[in-house]
């Protein structure tokens, strides 16, 4: 793995090591000056794995000098840890003295949606995701609008919004608080509030799979168009899943479950991504929200198909 830091940047890091192996071995170096200057341009590249080839190979041609370049390495393995550390430190203390705006990404996401269930239309769809890691905290920030109006009509108006704080209480395990907003008329309610706090753990976390899921009581008030108001205790769970099967395509599965007595509410979304370039992807995405108790009047199963382009920032 290269070192972010390279070598060659800091100073002519090659010589000083190869004089300190001769220091160490007792001796002035007795390599030839042809594969002294391989391993030099080697050691240049701050590329771990190119280092040891080189070395690999240099020794294998040269059994005699076999010391000498066990020592170049060791060098080239103590100066390549001192430069990581110090590379995490500084991380660390930028992270540490960021202000309240810095540190944040995310992804905004723009297109059309073709809706089947209370309403059946095509409209226009926009969504934000904003993420800060720290050093113990993970914040969240999500908001997506699905809206449509036909000769001065609204047919579809959705609205999301949420907020979710993690803390960190190992590298995969968190504690996370969840405080969203929704509203959807077709769906029979003006306003949804939830919240909810549980655990998180993070089951799978390497370059091609994410995979988290968490859990834990919740709390959610329902204002419905005709002017009651629902409050209810239960319980939520989610799963997030970030599948790349391709270096340009990557799989998306998001899936909640508000679980109340008389009323529960099942979300899944599924989708697909093909990057266009290090910042654009086009997706696609279907989802599924079902009501087990919905208002008068609304059906129980919405169906929501989403094509929009992703720009990442």
């Amino acid at each position: 793995m290269k070192n972010p830091l390279r070598f060659g940047a800091i100073f002519p890091i090659a010589p000083c090591l190869l004089a300190a192996a001769a220091t160490a071995t007792g001796a002035q170096a007795a390599l030839p000056d042809p594969v002294r200057a391989m391993i030099d341009a080697a050691i240049e590249t701050g590329d771990a794995d190119k280092v040891a080839t080189i070395a690999e190979l240099a020794k294998a041609t040269n059994p005699d000098d076999v010391d000498e370049i066990d020592a170049v390495l060791a060098a080239f393995d103590a100066e390549q840890a001192r430069l990581a550390a110090q590379a995490a430190e500084q991380e660390e203390r930028a992270i540490r003295e960021a202000g309240l705006f810095d540190n944040w990404s995310g992804r905004g996401q723009l297109g059309a949606f073709r809706s089947t269930g209370n309403s059946s239309n095509t409209g226009v769809t926009a969504a934000l995701k904003l993420q800060r890691e720290g050093i113990d905290w993970r914040h969240k920030l999500s908001a997506v609008a699905d809206y449509q109006r036909n000769n001065g009509v609204t047919t579809r108006e959705q609205f999301h919004i949420a907020y979710e704080p993690n803390y960190k209480l190992s590298g995969r395990l968190y504690l996370y608080g969840l405080g969203q907003y929704e509203r959807d008329r077709f769906q029979g309610f003006s306003a949804r509030y939830a919240a909810s706090a549980g655990i998180g753990y993070l089951v799978i976390d390497d370059d091609a799979i994410q995979l988290s899921v968490d859990g834990g009581p919740a709390y959610r008030r329902t204002e419905l168009i005709g002017g009651d108001t629902t409050e209810r205790l239960g319980g939520r769970a989610a799963l997030d899943l970030d599948w790349r099967i391709a270096d340009s395509i990557k799989l998306t599965e998001d899936a909640s479950a508000m679980l109340q007595a008389g009323s529960t509410t099942l979300l899944a979304s599924t989708g697909v991504e093909i990057k266009i370039d290090d910042s654009m992807s086009a997706g696609i995405a279907y989802v599924i929200e079902h009501e087990t108790d919905p208002p008068a009047g609304s059906v129980k199963t919405d169906t929501l198909t989403r094509i929009t382009l992703i720009y990442d920032f």
